[in-house]
């Protein structure tokens, strides 16, 4: 089947606007770990049952200190680069606009 160029209509796929969030945990072992999702609790609860990422699994997430919605997952991602190049210290300050 041949689709034509003009029947494709990409704003039906972008008719659904979802919201990411970079996210900051505190593992058992006091260090913090960052990642984005669109799903915080499906992710969170992930990260619990040692289904999330592997440093989650031999460390796993105490709390949820933070977290903050972007508009997309590019900007997520961005933001997710940006915090992990920042020390510790200054990794809650980024939440809260201050870094």
């Amino acid at each position: 089947m041949v689709t034509k160029l003009n029947s494709f209509r990409p704003e039906r796929f972008n008719s659904v606007q979802e919201n990411w969030f970079l996210y900051l945990l505190e593992c058992k072992n006091g260090a913090y770990y960052a990642g984005i999702t669109n799903d915080l609790e499906a992710r969170f609860a992930a990260h619990l049952t040692g289904k999330g990422a592997r440093y989650t699994r031999a460390n796993p997430p105490v709390k949820m200190l933070a977290n903050k919605p972007y508009a997309n997952r590019s900007t997520a991602s961005m933001a997710e680069a940006q915090l992990k190049k920042l020390p510790r210290h200054k990794k809650l300050a980024y939440f809260e606009g201050e870094a």
